[in-house]
């Protein structure tokens, strides 16, 4: 048939989705930078850190070495 393509190859090209798909993958810090230069959410940036710093404290509480925390208050 002349309207037929010729398939040169057996295989179908990969997407772009698939292309996507087998890279390799960024971490959660790399995620979190990426959104911030793309959307504009610099704000977000004190509110992060000030959590990851209570989170932080909460877990050295927690430890034995939560009798020198509380020299620092």
């Amino acid at each position: 048939m002349p309207n037929d393509p010729i398939q040169t190859d057996s295989q179908p090209q990969p997407t772009e989705f698939e292309k996507q798909a087998h890279q390799a993958q960024t971490g959660i810090v790399a995620d979190f930078v990426e959104f911030l230069l793309y959307n504009k959410k610099w704000w977000l940036t004190p509110i992060i850190l000030v959590l990851l710093l209570v989170g932080l404290l909460v877990i050295i509480g927690g430890t034995g070495a939560a009798p020198f925390i509380y020299t620092l208050f």
